[in-house]
């Protein structure tokens, strides 16, 4: 089973809002996940991450593997290098 960190997206069209989730890889990208570990705003400024640090590296140190973009944004915020 492969584990992914991604985004799942939600809110309105054209107003995306996102969730950062742990999720097997072959679950579809708004369906069933296992944990949720922060949200994603790109529409504020200045852009809007939230995500639990403890989680996030629990997961990556099991294995998970965070998506590019997820993985820009963990970096980003500090929490890999």
């Amino acid at each position: 089973m492969a584990v992914k960190i991604r985004l799942k997206r939600m809110g309105a069209t054209k107003k995306p809002f996102y969730r950062v989730v742990v999720a097997d890889s072959r679950y579809p990208r708004d369906g069933r996940f296992i944990d949720e570990i922060g949200t994603y705003n790109p529409l504020v400024n200045p852009v809007d991450f939230k995500v639990d640090a403890e989680k996030a590296q629990k997961w990556i140190k099991n294995g998970a593997q965070p998506t590019d973009t997820v993985k820009s944004l963990l970096k980003k915020s500090g929490i890999i290098q």
